[in-house]
């Protein structure tokens, strides 16, 4: 089947693998994202994962620690996710590879560009943990990085609304979803799409991000196909 996005960058917060947990992993929902993984992967899609560390770790509301030793234990969360996310998306008879920004030899290889575009390439879904290998800086901006570097076709912010709004949502009953936005519009409007770095790293390089709802999965085999689904970021 023809899709429109070749290869893509799913990014994953860290609580949605929680569930209605809360925190750490809840089986049920972990194994209803995978398979939504899977059916995008069936479609022939070549899939770059991040995954957040939310359900772990929260290093801005950290208390007194000190800023960039709370990241670190963030960027550690979210290799735990990875590997955690590979095991299931294996499980389902999906090819994975786990690669790291922080070298770690005896829990996965260390991210390269070249070797994560040859594994897409021969199939496997590549999970890149460990953020951008830097203190300060969120999951989001290792997504875009990670997108440009690999030269992936768009960037899917999987989120637990289904699109952005000019309000929160939840808190607010005339919010207004908008069905496309410009980089500029997110950051002049300061939109709660991404932080400002990941915004005009995509800006800068033209990597447009589709934001959509992953509570229900099936919408990523849908975003791959090109459906008109959550919003689109993009510069025009």
């Amino acid at each position: 089947m023809d899709v429109k996005y070749k290869r893509i960058l799913l990014k994953v917060s860290g609580e949605a693998l929680a569930g209605s947990k809360g925190a750490g992993f809840d089986e049920p929902t972990m194994e209803s994202i995978c398979m939504g993984i899977k059916q995008a992967y069936d479609l022939g899609a070549q899939i770059g994962i991040v995954v957040g560390g939310g359900n772990f770790w929260r290093g801005r509301s950290s208390g007194k620690m000190e800023r960039t030793c709370a990241d670190k234990i963030g960027m550690l969360a979210t290799v735990m996710n990875c590997l955690a996310v590979a095991d299931q998306l294996n499980q389902l008879g999906v090819p994975t590879e786990v690669q790291t920004s922080i070298v770690m030899p005896q829990v996965a290889n260390v991210f390269t560009r070249n070797s994560a575009v040859q594994s897409m390439e021969q199939g496997k879904v590549v999970l890149f943990g460990g953020g951008t290998g830097n203190p300060l800086f969120s999951t989001d901006t290792a997504s875009a990085l990670r997108a440009i570097e690999t030269g992936c076709d768009i960037m899917f912010k999987a989120t637990m609304v289904d699109g952005v709004y000019d309000k929160d949502p939840k808190k607010h009953a005339d919010a207004k979803k908008y069905d496309s936005l410009t980089f500029t519009e997110v950051l002049e409007k300061n939109l709660a799409v991404m932080d400002g770095t990941a915004a005009t790293l995509c800006r800068e390089n033209g990597l447009p991000i589709l934001v959509f709802d992953l509570m229900h999965p099936e919408n990523i085999a849908k975003a791959v196909q090109g459906d008109a689904i959550g919003t689109l970021v993009i510069e025009k």
